[in-house]
């Protein structure tokens, strides 16, 4: 048993790793322009407000694009979705290098927001039923290419910031071709089963109260999420390569603890009872952020401990939408996710008012109270989500721990 579970976590058909490989580029793009937001501000002449709106149009349309992605994948196949995704995300992230103004760059990260949705729902949702090893074990790979993704991007951000901030843009078109023409050759399309799925089954499905609890959840924490993100790269006062070598060791944190951490907790105690420790946790950790703005070497200590919070929290949500209803992975994951992306939305430009209004504590502060409202969400609909909670353990589970205890 336990050699053909590690097979199955390991062992995974082709198409899964050309979908992983896609997701790692897909979320590269997401800290890929942390490291170049000063020097964006500074070359085209805009406000902080203005450059944390490079956030916002990017996720205001990847949120709302969510709600028709199980529609159009469900009738045109995953491979088609994936493959619309990743070309206008090569599109715009190409047309972001060559804008000439702050508005410019807002709008194409829009276009590419559109792309990313159609990518990121549907690449879940793929691997989640290609994947060798039950739902579990695919998340968990899903996770780890996050988190990769996730610790690259801040990363190739601050190297290729360091020529010009046109440079991450142009990288991620060339790494993004690369995934397109993987998920072209590897990932099957011809004699996929679809089963259409109606417009208004994302909005349906936020009615269920288990992933109506999930997703108010998630708006506030992404708030958090993204305060960190999105803002940090201002107080630090770092060059890219600095700011990219911060926000590296928070993505390899965020990696580590989402691929071995939450799985080892959630094997031990409920999902409800992890979430419920880790979110105050984090609130404690954006408290001592505000406090200890004025000095980035702790603030980049409290960055990084933050990333390894964030790793446990994207992993047992992802898990907790998965199990929480009966309904279609696809629609599960896109009704979710447009909300959460939402939330993250509104952070990065509010975090910038609050800073210019207040200091540079405030969007801590602010962020802190956004993860206690999470919390307390979680508390008030704890009942609603006995599921995920009741779940007994199986074949996904033990690969799970077999993946721990291999690599301890």
């Amino acid at each position: 048993m336990s050699g053909a579970t590690t097979g199955s976590v390991w062992r995974q058909p082709p198409q899964v790793w050309a979908v992983a490989f896609a997701c790692v580029v897909a979320f590269m793009g997401i800290g890929l322009v942390d490291p170049i937001l000063p020097a964006i501000a500074e070359s085209l002449e805009a406000t902080p407000v203005e450059t944390e709106l490079l956030f916002t149009s990017y996720l205001v349309v990847t949120g709302l694009a969510m709600l028709i992605t199980s529609w159009v994948s469900s009738r045109i196949g995953a491979k088609a979705t994936l493959l619309i995704g990743l070309a206008l995300i090569i599109v715009f992230a190409l047309l972001c290098a060559m804008s000439g103004s702050v508005d410019e760059v807002i709008g194409f990260r829009a276009g590419w927001g559109l792309g990313n949705a159609f990518f990121i729902s549907t690449a879940l949702a793929t691997i989640v039923g290609a994947a060798s090893g039950g739902s579990g074990a695919a998340i968990v790979l899903y996770e780890a290419a996050l988190g990769l993704g996730i610790a690259i991007g801040p990363l190739l951000g601050g190297l290729l910031g360091e020529v010009s901030w046109r440079g991450p843009f142009f990288g991620v078109v060339a790494l993004m071709a690369i995934a397109f023409l993987a998920v072209l050759f590897l990932l099957r399309g011809p004699g996929e089963k679809r089963a259409p799925v109606p417009l208004s089954a994302p909005f349906r499905a936020l009615r269920q109260p288990p992933l109506a609890v999930l997703a108010i959840t998630a708006v506030f924490y992404n708030i958090g999420f993204f305060v960190l993100l999105a803002f940090s790269p201002f107080p630090l006062g770092f060059g890219a390569m600095g700011i990219g070598l911060t926000f590296f060791g928070w993505g390899v944190a965020l990696a580590i603890t989402s691929v071995w951490v939450a799985p080892a907790l959630t094997r031990r105690m409920p999902r409800t009872t992890v979430i419920l420790i880790v979110l105050p946790l984090l609130a404690l950790d954006l408290v001592a952020a505000a406090v200890f703005v004025e000095s980035p070497p702790a603030l980049v200590a409290c960055i990084i401990v933050g990333g390894m919070l964030l790793g446990v929290m994207n992993t047992v949500l992802t898990e907790s939408v998965m199990e929480a209803t009966d309904l279609p992975r696809s629609v599960a994951s896109s009704a979710y996710s447009a909300v959460r992306f939402l939330g993250g939305a509104m952070a990065p430009p509010i975090a910038a008012l609050l800073w210019h209004a207040y200091g540079p504590s405030v969007p801590y502060l602010f962020a802190a109270g956004s993860i206690l409202a999470a919390t307390a969400t979680i508390l008030i609909g704890r009942r609603a989500l006995a599921r995920i909670d009741d779940r007994e353990p199986d074949a996904a589970d033990e690969a799970a721990a077999v993946l721990i205890g291999d690599a301890a």
